[in-house]
């Protein structure tokens, strides 16, 4: 068995194929897909070709999308394992890779699938993008109501193993429109006589195919379940989604909400491969809108020159101050877009935050203006007031901005991570160094 990537390479350095064939297949899937990721581009496609058809289907399914991108190009020459592997992927994973691909490499790769495949996959393909019907699997096991426990067992029995999960039956009429969902301790506790409309309660929660993706994060936070199904407009039972495909979508969502969070143009994907010229691209565009809008800063700041050469110890103040507001900021827009996002705060809501944020910035405000206070005490005695003022303010002012502006985003229907902790933090600045100069400028009499 291989132990280590140093015997990895020993054995297709000295081509021992048997005996890497052999180790290669004994490997625990997890492992294998560490293996591929780690290895160079040439070894992969070794390594994949001399895996076994069930453990290339489980392994490319971990594996990252460029990865999987370029396997699939080092089998196009052999025609036959990239077949077997197309066919064996589970639909919703095909999905997510078929989408991810251009369209015209994804057209070659459908034409390999068996009918009943292609069906499938144009079928899930068909949905519009980021909906329910991309992420869902035709794979379940669905019973009648009339069926007997004994029945039920012998069903699941002859068609369980295709099916995605079988934590949860699915129960249907001669339409098939789903009425009910029954997990399979239920069944399993339950007397072989007993039928599956005996143990039915009418209760149960769906998706509709055409649903948003998001929407899906919130209702399986919500109700705690492995598996939900999928229903078509009349009700028409057509597929389920599970709880890993949800995590998949979290995490995206999660990834690019950080990246637009840190005003990154598009979404960074490994940056150890990224190449220098993406990742440029990728950072430049906010950096350059920021640097026109910090312009706006130094505007402010000429104005008040008189101020500041009548009490230079200002400038020392001057970081702090705007930079407490802008972390204040940061922190509320924080805070409302992960409300935003999860359904705990609706945009209606604005109004009951504004009093509770003010309070709360108030008294952030004042227990910071406390400590800078003894500081400039020390240092700068004659401009105490000027800057515990300020930071009450500069503190009330960034935390509104934070608290307001995913608001406004979410209501001009842009994502609300556009609001990111640069543009509040530039925001904040702007509004900081007006509000430190006019109260300096009003207590010192200038």
């Amino acid at each position: 068995m291989i132990k280590t990537k140093i015997d990895f390479h020993d054995l297709i350095k000295n081509k021992e194929w048997k005996t890497l064939k052999k180790s290669l297949n004994e490997l625990d899937v997890v492992e294998l897909a560490n293996l591929t990721e780690d290895v160079s581009d040439d070894e992969e496609i070794i390594l994949f070709r001399l895996l076994n058809r069930h453990l290339s289907k489980e392994v490319f399914q971990l594996l990252s999308f460029s990865k999987q991108e370029h396997i699939i190009e080092g089998l196009v020459q052999n025609g036959r394992k990239l077949t077997n592997l197309i066919n064996d992927m589970e639909p919703d994973d095909r999905t997510a890779f078929f989408e991810d691909l251009p369209s015209k490499i994804s057209q070659q790769l459908i034409q390999l699938l068996t009918p009943k495949e292609r069906k499938i996959a144009v079928q899930l393909l068909g949905y519009p993008e980021d909906s329910i019907g991309r992420l869902m699997t035709p794979e379940y096991i669905a019973v009648k109501p009339t069926y007997t426990i004994e029945q039920t067992f012998e069903h699941i029995r002859k068609f369980g193993q295709d099916s995605e999960t079988l934590n949860v039956i699915y129960v249907v009429d001669n339409e098939w429109r789903l009425i009910d969902d029954i997990k399979i301790k239920e069944i399993l506790l339950a007397s072989p006589q007993q039928t599956i409309e005996e143990l039915m309660d009418n209760q149960f929660v769906a998706f509709n195919a055409i649903d948003d993706q998001e929407t899906a994060i919130k209702k399986f936070r919500d109700y705690d379940r492995v598996a939900l199904p999928v229903i078509s407009a009349d009700g028409v039972l057509i597929g389920i989604i599970t709880v890993d495909d949800i995590m998949d979508v979290e995490e995206e969502e999660s990834t690019e909400d950080f990246h637009k969070f840190g005003s990154f143009h598009s979404a960074v994907t490994n940056p150890l491969k990224a190449r220098v010229f993406n990742l440029y691209k990728n950072r430049i565009f906010w950096l350059l809108a920021l640097v026109f809008m910090n312009i706006f800063s130094g505007a402010a700041i000429s104005n008040f020159e008189n101020v500041i050469q009548s009490a230079i110890s200002l400038i020392f103040f001057l970081p702090l101050l705007i930079d407490s507001g802008g972390n204040a900021g940061a922190q509320s827009a924080t805070l409302m877009i992960r409300s935003l996002a999860i359904g705990d705060v609706k945009i209606s809501d604005w109004y009951k935050l504004i009093v509770k944020e003010l309070l709360v910035s108030l008294l952030l405000g004042v227990t910071m203006a406390a400590a800078v206070a003894i500081i400039a005490g020390f240092r700068a005695p004659e401009i105490v007031v000027v800057v515990a003022l300020s930071m009450v303010l500069t503190v009330i002012t960034g935390s509104l901005l934070g608290l307001l502006l995913p608001f406004v985003f979410t209501k001009l229907k842009l994502d609300p991570a556009t609001a990111s902790a640069p543009l509040i933090t530039s925001i904040a600045d702007i509004s900081g160094v007006l509000i430190y100069f006019s109260i300096a400028t009003w207590v010192l009499g200038v």
